[in-house]
């Protein structure tokens, strides 16, 4: 290697160059350095700097410049690091290639700055080269992916919802109309996870938060709607207008319904997927979000109960099992979700009657609204 010495050519040696952000280094990065490595005898590596990230991307570079040379020099396929700081986009290595002449300047098949890197490559007498795609190592994964995972909270919520369900599904969104939810506690983790899975209570939106990931993208690929994962990253009791994207209307903490919910495990798996085309009244179910709305507007929990008792007539009207009826202290009840089957959701008139019900019932627990400090 002459990564030291980088200036000194055999005169057959075929020199490689290749520039990009390279901000956060992954597995992808090192593949591809591999591999234009193997089109030559030399590879010089150009990243952009801290400066040129910040105009072109407005992104914090991930470290200072030099650390970041350091890690890439050091490895094995690299023989020379130089830091692009043109502000001209897509070539602010443009004054080191001028410089270092290479033969080759050696891109991605999907690079975007194609005619500015060829008419550089003409001024050369360097070859503009596409690298194919080749099968990857590792899964792909790009920075913005890796940001995201880094920034993911160690622990996040499940969510009850109260009021509204399927309007947040956007081909059955109404003006108008609201859904209302409530994060919950206790929270769930990557490594402890206390609660049943599949089970109507946003599990998937909480696992792709913890995981990093877009969960309203995930959510809406599936053929659902958005709201568990808007609730589970907002956290809090919400109201949110019906439509195709989440859009608040007003927040609570909750507070007025701290000691009054529990959970009713029934024993079956839940589906929601399956029921996205499934015959209801809409009608009915827009009047029980609008009165859990004004609940949250409020602070007025008879009107909670009240949006609760009415998406549970849409329930059952929809084929539902009923759900027990004779829990003393109960005001209201539904299941979580759209599915048949999963966690059930019960208000309690009072703190003392809740935890009665949870220590006398193994299929009962006590939930908590949860609000994240910001």
């Amino acid at each position: 290697m002459i990564a030291s010495l980088p200036v000194l050519y055999y005169s057959n040696m075929i020199r490689v160059f290749v520039s990009g952000c390279y901000d956060i280094l992954h597995a992808g990065h090192v593949q591809f350095f591999r591999e234009a490595r193997a089109l030559g005898d030399h590879l010089t590596v150009c990243f952009a700097s801290a400066e040129v990230l910040w105009i072109h991307k407005q992104r914090r570079s991930s470290l200072p410049d030099e650390h970041k040379r350091a890690l890439i020099a050091a490895m094995e396929m690299v023989d020379d690091v130089v830091i692009g700081e043109g502000h001209d986009e897509g070539i602010d290595f443009k004054e080191h290639f001028l410089r270092l002449k290479p033969d080759i300047l050696a891109v991605t098949d999907d690079d975007k700055y194609g005619p500015l890197k060829r008419e550089l490559c003409a001024q050369v007498g360097a070859k503009y080269l596409l690298m194919p795609k080749t099968p990857p190592q590792f899964p792909p994964i790009s920075t913005t992916q890796i940001v995201r995972f880094i920034r993911a909270p160690e622990v996040a919520p499940l969510r009850v919802d109260f009021g509204g369900g399927w309007l947040d599904v956007p081909r059955l969104a109404r003006p108008g109309a609201f859904i209302v939810n409530c994060a919950i506690s206790p929270t769930v983790s990557l490594r402890d996870w206390p609660f049943e899975r599949n089970a109507g209570l946003g599990g998937s939106g909480a696992w792709a938060l913890l995981n990093g990931k877009d969960g309203i993208g995930s959510e809406l690929n599936l053929g659902v709607g958005w709201q568990d994962p808007a609730v589970i990253a907002e956290t809090g009791l919400c109201a949110w207008r019906s439509g195709p994207r989440p859009v608040l209307d007003v927040k609570s903490n909750g507070d007025f319904l701290r000691g009054r919910m529990a959970l009713l495990w029934t024993g079956k798996q839940h589906d929601t997927p399956s029921m996205v085309g499934g015959e209801r009244d809409y009608d009915a179910i827009a009047r029980a979000g609008a009165a859990a709305r004004d609940g949250v507007w409020k602070s007025d929990f008879s009107l909670i109960a009240e949006g609760v008792r009415q998406s549970y007539a849409v329930q059952r009207a929809e084929g539902m099992d009923a759900l027990p009826a004779d829990i003393a202290g109960t005001v209201a009840w539904k299941y979580c979700g759209g599915g048949f089957g999963g966690y059930a959701v019960y208000l309690f008139s009072e703190p003392t009657a809740r935890d009665a019900a949870c220590a006398a019932r193994k299929n009962f627990r006590a939930i908590e609204p949860y609000v994240a400090s910001r």
